[in-house]
C-alpha cells in the first residue's frame, strides 16, 4: 500500500545513486518537483529515462546527476534545445553522457513491455535509416507468419515517478487529461512515486481518467504546483513565458548554476520555489 509522506523523504528513502529512473508525463504532468528533489538531494550516476525529456532533465543532466539517457525525443517544446544536454553529449559537462535513442513507438513498445513483464517489445518499425545501428534493438521472426519485426529491451525503471491531480487517503492515485506512459512507467517500475495536487476522502470518477491503484505505488507525495511549468489539467495553466526564458538561462553555464542554485538548491520545496520565481519577476 502506498504511504503518504513528505517528497523529500520518498525520494530519500526510494532513489538511489546509478538507479535507473524514470519521470514521465506528457505535456501537462510532467513532474518537476519530484527532479528538482533529485537535484537537492545529490543523486548521481543516474540513468534517465523519458519518452520526451524536457526542461526537467535539461537540469538533471546540467546538475551531474546523469550518466546515461533512453529517449525518443528531446528539446525545449515550442522553443528549441536542450542546452545543457548538448553541452553535455558535445563537451562532456559537467559530466559525459551516455545516449541510447529510440523511436517514439520505440519506447511506447518497451515501456509496455516492463510494465507486462516481458524481456522485451515487439513493434514495426526501426526500418530505412541508420538508427538501427546506434541503439539497441534487434529483429525477430514471427513465429506464425514469419514476418521480420523489431524487438526492443523492456523499459524496467527501479524508480518511476509521475505527477497527478489527486489521490485518496488509502493511496490510490488518479490523473487525467492528456496521457502518456505514467501508467506503463509505474506498472514496470521496481519501486513508485506519485506526486499530486492534492489528497480528497473518495476519487470522483471522471471519463477516461486513469486510476492507479495504491499497490503499485509506493509513496504517495502532496506536492501543489508540483509540474510547473508544465500544466495540471483542471488546476493551472501551462507557464509558456518559463519555457522561453529557460531557452537563454540554460544557453550559459555559469547563468544556469546561478539559477539552479537560487530556484532549486536554495528553496526546499514547491513553495519557496516559486516565491523566488516571482520575486525575481516583481523585481
Amino acid at each position: 500500500m502506498a504511504d503518504l509522506v513528505p517528497l523529500g523523504d520518498a525520494i530519500r528513502e526510494l532513489v538511489r545513486d546509478g538507479d535507473v529512473v524514470a519521470l514521465e508525463g506528457f505535456t501537462h504532468l510532467i513532474p518537476h518537483a519530484a527532479g528538482h528533489e533529485l537535484v537537492r538531494q545529490e543523486r548521481r550516476d543516474l540513468t534517465l529515462v523519458r519518452m520526451t525529456p524536457d526542461v526537467v532533465y535539461d537540469q538533471l543532466i546540467g546538475m551531474g546527476c546523469a550518466r546515461k539517457l533512453v529517449f525518443s525525443w528531446g528539446g525545449n517544446p515550442g522553443v528549441g534545445s536542450l542546452h545543457r544536454l548538448r553541452d553535455a553529449v558535445e563537451h562532456r559537462w559537467p559530466a559525459p553522457l551516455e545516449l541510447e535513442e529510440h523511436s517514439h513507438a520505440g519506447m511506447a513498445a518497451a515501456y509496455a513491455a516492463g510494465a507486462a513483464n516481458l524481456p522485451f517489445g515487439v513493434l514495426r518499425g526501426y526500418r530505412g535509416g541508420d538508427l538501427p545501428a546506434h541503439t539497441r534493438v534487434r529483429t525477430v521472426a514471427c513465429p506464425f507468419t514469419g514476418e521480420e519485426l523489431a524487438a526492443v529491451p523492456a523499459v524496467r525503471p527501479d524508480v518511476g515517478i509521475v505527477h497527478a491531480q489527486r489521490a485518496d487517503r488509502r493511496g490510490n492515485v488518479q490523473l487525467w487529461g492528456i496521457v502518456g506512459v505514467q501508467k506503463e512507467a509505474v506498472l514496470a517500475a521496481r519501486r513508485a512515486i506519485a506526486t499530486v495536487e492534492e489528497v480528497v476522502d473518495e476519487l470522483e470518477p471522471r471519463p477516461g481518467a486513469v486510476v492507479l491503484p495504491s499497490w503499485v505505488v509506493d509513496a504517495v507525495c502532496v506536492v501543489p504546483g508540483g509540474a510547473h511549468p508544465s500544466y495540471a489539467h483542471g488546476y493551472y495553466d501551462r507557464d509558456n513565458a518559463f519555457y522561453v526564458a529557460w531557452d537563454e538561462i540554460s544557453r550559459d553555464r555559469d547563468r544556469f548554476r546561478a539559477w539552479m542554485r537560487r530556484h532549486v538548491l536554495e528553496t526546499a520545496g514547491v513553495e519557496e520555489y516559486r516565491a523566488s520565481l516571482e520575486a525575481v519577476a516583481a523585481a
